[in-house]
């Protein structure tokens, strides 16, 4: 499981430094509520997420169950209405929110239901706002689906990860590739838009493996596919079975193959990419609460281990529930610590994820340096050329899977 960052203390009662409260409300606000439980560990993840046996079950301490969550949550929203509210703006309408985890759709669809008619209730819902959960596809049934709609749920992202029975095996899935067209379909029959999520460089899988969870993947015709690579993260049990060497590690020509045949056939079938990893049927079913993370807007986020980022404040919350119920218990933030963000590094962040976008950056926010660079990378042919012209950083398909030297490239041309 991943270590939080050091950051500072953070204080008590949630208050922002004066610079950011002052700045609240100048941008839109999302909102965030990470759901921190799982009926298993995947292999693969290390993500803040508990199973009932880790928590300790029915014996559990006090605040660790999936039966308090939801609760704790609305005094979370509480914490969040009277830090942003006392700021001097009226914080809302919220523009999206982000059921995740975790699994969110192992809580009843009545608590999950609960905690967005919190969201509402304290701080609005745009009129148009997109509202997401995250789901395994044997997680929900068409009356869950239903209820979820019915509360205000608009789209749900479903983990497909794969559609071959050994790829999933291997990554400790507990959902066969079936119960992903049951899960669709329930989620069309209740009026809610489709996500499907991919992963691909698990060991053993081939690429042709690779090609059938794709065109199973769009047989399903979802409004939006997600593509991942697998990052294997020490500490998994995937990590230890590959260094046991009961498993080989993909390579990166492999990698690189396989995001080059995902765009070929999303393309092909028009859906286009919009962020390195992303791709949509048309820009109204562009995920707009990652687009707010890329672009650097407001959210605040609910929940155990949950990270916020307000007007230029980042702060993340302690990671086990029964330490975040206890915090909130006693009337206090359940913020672990703190960065304030200076002019530099949200610049560098900004680049860091704009490069992703497919508007990519505007060559007029770069430091001179990195304008010089500009041109050394469209002759590599990671940056388009004609977007160049146009002022505007925007990568070619290779550069997508070389962002990360582009963007080392042009950080070093602003140093």
């Amino acid at each position: 499981m991943p270590q939080l960052p050091d950051g500072d203390p953070a204080p008590r009662d949630g208050r922002l430094p004066d610079a950011s409260a002052e700045a609240v409300g100048r941008r839109a606000l999302a909102m965030y509520v990470h759901v921190p439980f799982c009926a298993v560990r995947c292999g693969y993840c290390d993500f803040n997420t508990y199973t009932a046996s880790e928590l300790g079950g029915q014996d559990g301490p006090p605040g660790s169950s999936r039966a308090t969550f939801a609760q704790g949550a609305l005094r979370e929203l509480d914490l969040a209405r009277d830090v942003l509210g006392s700021a001097g703006a009226a914080p809302g309408p919220v523009s999206t929110v982000f059921l995740g985890g975790g699994t969110p759709t192992l809580l009843p669809s009545a608590d999950l239901v609960v905690v967005l008619d919190g969201i509402r209730e304290r701080f609005g819902l745009a009129p148009d706002a997109e509202v997401t959960t995250e789901a395994n596809p044997d997680s929900v049934t068409p009356s869950s689906l239903a209820e979820l709609a019915r509360g205000g749920v608009t789209r749900v992202s479903v983990g497909m990860q794969s559609v071959r029975p050994g790829v999933l095996q291997t990554l400790d899935r507990t959902h066969d590739p079936e119960g992903v067209a049951r899960a669709v379909a329930g989620a069309r029959d209740a009026g809610v838009a489709v996500s499907l999520d991919l992963i691909y460089g698990t060991p053993g899988e081939t690429l042709e493996d690779w090609r059938a969870s794709l065109e199973a993947a769009l047989a399903l015709e979802p409004d939006h596919v997600s593509a991942y690579a697998l990052t294997v993260e020490d500490g998994t049990r995937l990590a230890a079975r590959v260094r046991r060497g009961e498993l080989p590690l993909p390579t990166g020509d492999d990698e690189a193959d396989k995001y080059e045949l995902a765009d070929e056939l999303l393309a092909g079938a028009g859906y286009d990419w919009y962020e390195i990893s992303n791709w949509a049927r048309t820009p109204q079913d562009r995920c707009r609460h990652n687009l707010a993370y890329w672009r650097g807007d407001d959210w605040w986020g609910v929940g155990p281990g949950a990270h916020s980022h307000v007007a230029g404040t980042r702060w993340w919350n302690v990671k086990h529930p029964a330490a975040w119920a206890g915090r909130l218990d006693d009337g206090s933030s359940p913020a672990a610590a703190r960065e304030v963000l200076t002019d530099a590094q949200r610049a560098d962040e900004q680049l860091l994820l704009g490069v992703r976008l497919v508007d990519g950056v505007a060559t007029s926010a770069l430091e001179p340096g990195a304008r010089r660079a500009v041109a050394g990378l469209v002759a590599s042919g990671l940056v388009d050329g004609r977007a160049a012209v146009g002022g505007r950083v925007v990568l070619t398909r290779r550069g997508r899977l070389l962002a990360d030297t582009v963007v080392h490239t042009l950080l070093g041309g602003a140093a």
